[in-house]
């Protein structure tokens, strides 16, 4: 805030200033810890479960270690390199938007620091391992016969709440035009 009064900027401009630099610190943290989190939690994986085998939890969740060198739902095996490279251009795209877009709320910085900390921690098990480490195994559900990892949960914590909310305040801005006609 000092900064922008310095340059002549008014109360309210500073504060917006501060607010956009207080919402990027907040996606940094947040983008930083998922992405040390899911790397911790897949290391332990790695060095506790033996790959291709299943530490059964309960009825309901396994713990089966597997190495994905494809993409989502293990599609393309091979491919891994080109669902890397694909997946940094999505999270400078991501970043870049986040830090030029002035109009963002804050919950979308705390979605998005979700999304790019799940997808930075799967592009590292892609340079560290040369796959991504799956290993949380849903049994019982008909027709789902797919092993994800934390990071994949952690993109699904960021992108579902951004598309919720986005459909409500669409669907509210319909109904306002719709009521003014």
């Amino acid at each position: 805030m000092w900064y922008a009064c310095t340059q002549g900027w008014g109360a309210k401009e500073a504060r917006t200033l501060e607010r956009r630099y207080y919402n990027i610190l907040i996606f940094i943290v947040i983008s930083l810890s998922v992405l040390l989190l899911c790397q911790a939690i897949g290391l332990w994986v790695n060095n506790a479960i033996p790959q291709n085998t299943t530490l059964e939890l309960s009825r309901f969740v396994h713990l089966t270690h597997l190495r994905n060198f494809g993409g989502v739902f293990g599609l393309a095996q091979g491919s891994g390199w080109l669902f890397g490279l694909i997946s940094i251009g999505l999270l400078v795209v991501v970043s870049a938007y986040l830090i030029v877009n002035p109009t963002l709320e804050r919950y979308e910085y705390i979605c998005f620091g979700f999304v790019v900390g799940g997808g930075a921690s799967n592009i590292t098990d892609r340079l560290v391992y040369g796959s991504v480490i799956d290993f949380i195994d849903i049994q019982q559900i008909p027709f789902w016969h797919y092993v994800f990892n934390t990071a994949d949960v952690m993109i699904h914590l960021g992108i579902w709440p951004l598309l919720i909310i986005s459909f409500v305040l669409n669907k509210t801005a319909t109904d306002r035009e719709t009521a003014g006609s």
